[in-house]
């Protein structure tokens, strides 16, 4: 990625982490033609990633009645999320600790 790609799609990278509609709004703005990113891209796949993963074990946890499981949960979730808006910040394209190269290959077609 050069840094007229990062600097065009840094708006987007920053806009898909938050929330899960930030990342439906940075894929949209992402697929104009005149704005399409590889740097963008690769945040949407990490946040993607991040808040459906997110969800889905949300759910399960969250029948568990024990507010360390709940609050340890949270906070593992608030570190990927702080890491990755932070490398989208930093003008960086690394991966989410743990998951995100599982992210980068499940979702390789969306941004492409």
């Amino acid at each position: 990625m050069t840094e007229q790609d990062i600097e065009k799609g840094r708006q987007n990278a920053i806009i898909s982490y938050i929330t899960i509609f930030g990342v439906i709004i940075a894929y949209y703005l992402n697929n104009e033609e005149d704005k399409k990113s590889a740097f963008a891209s690769f945040h949407i796949r990490q946040s993607l990633g991040l808040w459906l993963t997110f969800f889905a074990l949300g759910y399960i946890i969250g029948s568990f009645n024990s507010w360390l499981i709940t609050s340890s949960f949270y906070l593992f979730f608030a570190v990927l999320f702080i890491y990755g808006f932070s490398n989208a910040i930093g003008r960086k394209a690394e991966t989410v600790p743990l998951v995100g190269n599982l992210y980068q290959r499940i979702f390789s077609n969306l941004g492409n």
